[in-house]
């Protein structure tokens, strides 16, 4: 026996035995994570559901509303591991921000955003898109909201699970759409409520991919192509954080404030004038600091971004909680109060309860199931460094200010995607005419051929084509789901 436990055969035999341990070690280890997210994901539904039949076991509807906010909070989960990576993608993929500290910024700021001023969206989704009193019976009302929210959440969570890039604000509105038109017909729906919003998801792709792409523009001419860069950025960072200072202070001020007094436009605009000089003056001692030392190179100006990134990243967080939170409540909203009171023609109150259950739910959907989405909008789209992610960040973050403050549920998917887009294709564009300014100005000197510069692109096309794919379905396939959920609702149940 000694000689069989000194033999280096059986030495070698116990360490591949060992290895295979540890293989299966690690392989359980990855296994049971989706696991746990999945459990805990679970566990955090049935506490909704629990709570809120504590809070209304003694309600007419009592099974009706506790059903609407388990989906509600499934909703939630799945916003939060879809559309919260395009607001904190950039700021990873630049490594600008840990994976910790990004998933901590977005849980304060979409809570934020859902809780302060996420009112109006919701009353978009809850009555914007089907007229409540030709629905008919407030039964029928509830059973088209609970199949808008049943099949927008089976959509999603199918969508996320097989890697496809859809958006929520799409699978919830072409679910109240194809659930108004099952219950009532196609009367029911407010077309030109539909036709304002399908053209807002045209329009926030191309306007935030402008915005994004005019910033990248401003600060190659203004900064990188500068003789001194440093000094350039000194001059024009602080001014770009006013900017965002300006943003945030006026949506806050319009929609943060309201619950308190009413602020109008021309003083929402007058705060966040002021805000942004306060800030831009601020900013500037700061920049000043952290630019002492540094070497004339771009490299350089990545510190000098990092603040601006960070912030600009925390406010599209708030802007996607104040938007994006109608996505998960807003049909439950609508069935709470149609269950309550039963009068489908006035205007429905939001419960703050119904707004917390939103907010939660999207942060626990990021905390358990962002960071693989993060980090593939970070990083697999177009390469990405503090000033390009800055620029998609602002971009997107004015977009769905604008479009929060008027009410209309855009996709913040669009928006920051069509970010990305804007910025890698600028960069296809600056860099092809640069190659012909080279051309022209030294004909003899080699150029790229024609298949390497197609090889060369800086936007994956096999991304873009299976995205524009996934928006163009979503719709439709969330309204036939939600229709036929309503048809088995309404055949089933009394």
């Amino acid at each position: 026996m000694a000689e069989q436990q000194g033999d280096p055969r059986h030495l070698e035999t116990l360490d591949r035995d060992l290895a295979r341990f540890s293989t299966l070690e690690l392989a359980t280890t990855y296994v049971s994570r989706p696991m746990v997210g999945i459990g805990v994901s679970l566990c955090f539904i049935l506490l909704t559901g629990v709570a809120v039949l504590s809070f209304f076991g003694q309600d007419s509807n009592p099974v009706v509303v506790v059903i609407a906010a388990c989906l509600g909070a499934y909703m939630a989960l799945n916003i939060g591991a879809n559309d919260v990576a395009n607001n904190m993608g950039p700021a990873v993929g630049a490594k600008a921000l840990s994976m910790s500290a990004a998933i901590g910024i977005a849980v304060v700021c979409e809570s934020a955003g859902a809780l302060i001023a996420g009112g109006d969206v919701v009353e978009t989704i809850a009555k914007g898109i089907t007229a409540p009193e030709s629905i008919g019976t407030d039964t029928i009302f509830v059973w088209a909201m609970m199949a808008a929210l049943l099949s927008a959440a089976l959509w999603v969570n199918l969508a996320t699970w097989i890697g496809a890039p859809v958006s929520t604000t799409h699978s919830v509105v072409g679910g109240v759409m194809g659930a108004g038109v099952a219950a009532a017909g196609f009367s029911a729906v407010s077309w030109p409520t539909m036709g304002a919003i399908a053209a807002s998801w045209v329009i926030s792709p191309v306007l935030g991919g402008t915005i994004a792409a005019l910033f990248l523009w401003l600060i190659k001419s203004r900064i990188i192509y500068q003789d001194d860069k440093i000094a350039a950025a000194r001059v024009w960072v602080p001014f770009l954080v006013g900017i965002m200072a300006a943003a945030f202070a006026s949506y806050l001020a319009l929609k943060g404030l309201k619950q308190i007094i009413h602020v109008s436009l021309s003083a929402a605009l007058a705060i966040g004038l002021v805000c942004g000089a306060v800030t831009w003056l601020a900013m500037i001692p700061v920049v000043r600091r952290q630019s002492v030392g540094l070497e004339n190179r771009n490299k350089s100006l990545k510190v000098l971004f990092g603040i601006p990134l960070v912030i600009s990243a925390a406010l599209l967080s708030f802007a996607h909680g104040a938007n994006d939170v109608a996505n998960a409540v807003g049909p439950l909203a609508a069935i709470v109060y149609a269950s309550q009171s039963g009068d489908l023609g006035s205007a429905i109150s939001i419960p703050t309860w119904v707004m917390v259950i939103g907010a939660f739910g999207i942060s626990f959907g990021l905390f358990l199931f962002g960071p693989k989405l993060i980090r593939m909008v970070g990083g697999q789209i177009t390469k990405l460094n503090p000033m390009r992610a800055y620029c998609v960040a602002l971009s997107a973050a004015l977009t769905v200010i604008v479009a929060s403050w008027l009410g209309l549920p855009v996709s913040s998917t669009h928006i920051a995607v069509g970010g990305v887009f804007g910025v890698g294709f600028f960069r296809e564009w600056h860099s092809e005419q640069r190659i012909r300014k080279a051309q022209a100005k030294f004909p003899d000197r080699p150029v790229y051929a024609p298949e390497e510069r197609k090889r060369r692109k800086l936007v994956r096309r096999s991304h873009f084509m299976t995205i524009i794919a996934a928006w163009v379905i979503t719709v439709p396939a969330a309204a036939i789901l939600s229709a036929v959920i309503f048809y088995l609702i309404n055949t089933t149940l009394p």
